[in-house]
């Protein structure tokens, strides 16, 4: 750990940002986690019951614990959009605001989002190791062959942000697009993007391409389990860039190696990282990236610039740029 400013006011940063601490430094004392991995528990919940604020990812674990021990804590501070990490009620009934980072990376995500498509359904990982290993001697018309996107149809489960990215991005491929959500989108932006509402049923039932960018919840939790895998086509693949635990990593296993649904792709598993026993890495159909889906450099930093802005607002008593829950402020 590494101390880099001696003023009244502590904070504890759990990992290393990707951008200057300068304006966070003339606040307060800063303190950051410089190991590889996440702080310990105990380090957590030490460091809580000092520090005035906190600036966390989704690897630390904010529980009631931490929160009701910290009792100088003015403010929390993610640097993500979801905060299922955070127990936001025991924040809130300690009058602590929770900030989070939200907008700034749905671009990035659904790029990234496409790209696991992309390669997914054209066998990009499988062949580029094929072609590392020397086992391509000569040009072969059955050689992996892929799924076509263009004209396909693409069915989206949650319709936020990063839901409607996708769909803009699947108007340039000319896809037919299936979207599942707990609010309807109003039907102009429906027509605008060439998208339909659907039960979560008839979607898996019809698309080639389902994405899943709901947030993490008591409803959501296993959304993907055998029932859902049994209902989807043999060809159709599934990507995941939004939490880990909607889909049941048992489920997903048995339905790839038995041929259920074609292939998936996930940035996202449960749990993280990913058990290197998994029987999910015994898979050829199945890439699998370390939660990398908002790593762009431009984005990351102003994710960590938005972090650090809610964290110097709570410090000073002001209201946080991007608040999780602004009843604190009633």
């Amino acid at each position: 750990m590494q101390v880099v400013n001696s003023k009244q006011t502590k904070v504890f940063i759990t990992r290393h940002l990707p951008t200057q601490l300068t304006e966070l430094e003339q606040v307060a004392i800063v303190e950051v986690w410089e190991e590889n991995q996440p702080p310990p528990a105990q380090i957590l919940l030490e460091k809580a019951e000092t520090v005035n604020g906190i600036l966390c990812f989704l690897t630390d674990p904010i529980d009631q614990t931490v929160i009701e021990s910290a009792k100088n804590l003015q403010v929390i501070s993610q640097m993500a959009v979801g905060y299922d990490n955070i127990d936001v009620a025991a924040a809130t009934a300690q009058r602590i605001p929770v900030g989070h980072t939200p907008g700034i990376l749905t671009d990035t995500t659904a790029d990234f989002t496409w790209a696991l498509l992309m390669a997914a359904a054209r066998q990009l990982i499988p062949s580029d190791r094929f072609t590392r290993e020397g086992l391509w001697k000569t040009w072969e018309p059955d050689l992996f062959l892929g799924a076509t996107i263009t004209g396909a149809t693409l069915g989206i489960i949650g319709f936020g942000r990063i839901g409607k990215a996708i769909a803009r991005r699947a108007q340039g491929f000319d896809m037919r697009v299936l979207y599942t959500s707990n609010h309807r989108c109003d039907v102009h932006l429906e027509n605008a993007l060439g998208i339909e509402f659907s039960t979560l049923e008839r979607l898996l039932e019809e698309a080639d391409f389902v994405t899943i960018h709901t947030p993490l919840s008591q409803d959501t939790y296993h959304l993907f389990s055998a029932r859902q895998f049994k209902i989807m086509k043999p060809t159709a693949i599934l990507i995941n860039t939004a939490r880990g635990q909607i889909v049941d990593p048992d489920a997903l296993y048995h339905a790839l190696s038995e041929g259920q649904i074609a292939s998936a792709a996930l940035d996202v598993t449960e749990p993280e990282p990913i058990p290197m026993n998994s029987p999910l890495l015994t898979l050829n159909n199945l890439i699998i990236s370390p939660h990398i889906g908002s790593a762009s450099r431009q984005t990351r930093e102003k994710m960590a610039n938005m972090a650090i802005a809610n964290l110097i607002a709570g410090l000073k008593g002001e209201t946080l740029p991007y608040c999780v829950n602004p009843e604190v402020y009633l």
